[in-house]
């Protein structure tokens, strides 16, 4: 069972994203949160897996309540923020700080529970599309030399490269004609490597050093 918190200062909001994700038998919505400073005592007690944080909140908004989670927590949930536009600089700076994905509020229920799932599982970068495009916007783009400390080596490169489209590990171990236990060590290594969280992270990381040119 997979648990979620749902945090949106619109009760209209948490209702329709509760019917849809209870609706499901492996998905058990767990609490609601109306503000993102209730967050950090909720999570505590409840323990979810993946936090639906809205990421505009009139007191303590979603990024701040993602960094806390992220500050707070040895083992935080996943973090999926919720917003209306998709080239919202609250989204990318909740990405930068520890959110994984991010959803729209107009998302397809069946796209909604996806995303759960697979952010639940850490297999799959979530809209990779969406986030090369919000990265060209706002990354800093410092050149190659932005990971040549990291020392990644030549297949860890691949494999994140390959990452950065979106590909699950499956598709990877596919593409390079490799285990699906090999991939998992490659993409552990690159995670250590860069200090990345997750693999939103990583990607980020990698377009914000210039290593990967959004297209």
């Amino acid at each position: 069972m997979i648990t979620v918190l749902l945090v949106d200062d619109e009760e209209l909001i948490r209702a329709g994203l509760r019917a849809i994700i209870d609706s499901e038998p492996d998905l058990s919505v767990v609490g609601e949160a109306g503000d993102g400073a209730e967050v950090g005592p909720m999570v505590a007690r409840l323990r979810p897996d993946v936090v639906l944080m809205d990421v505009r909140m009139p007191a303590v908004d979603g990024i701040a309540a993602t960094r806390h989670l992220l500050e707070t927590f040895a083992e935080p949930p996943k973090v999926l923020v919720v917003t209306t536009f998709e080239n919202d600089d609250y989204v990318y700076d909740a990405l930068r700080v520890g959110a994984s994905g991010f959803l729209l509020k107009r998302t397809r229920p069946d796209d909604i529970i996806k995303a759960i799932r697979l952010v639940a599982t850490g297999d799959s970068l979530l809209f990779p599309a969406a986030i090369r495009a919000l990265v060209a916007a706002h990354g800093s783009n410092k050149g190659n030399r932005g990971l040549a400390a990291a020392g990644l080596t030549e297949r860890e490169a691949e494999v994140l490269r390959l990452m950065a489209t979106g590909l699950s590990n499956g598709e990877i171990g596919e593409k390079l004609f490799v285990s699906l236990q090999t991939v998992k060590t490659h993409v552990g290594n690159v995670l250590a490597k860069l200090g990345a969280r997750d693999r939103t992270q990583a990607v980020i990381t990698a377009y914000e050093s210039g290593f990967i040119t959004p297209a």
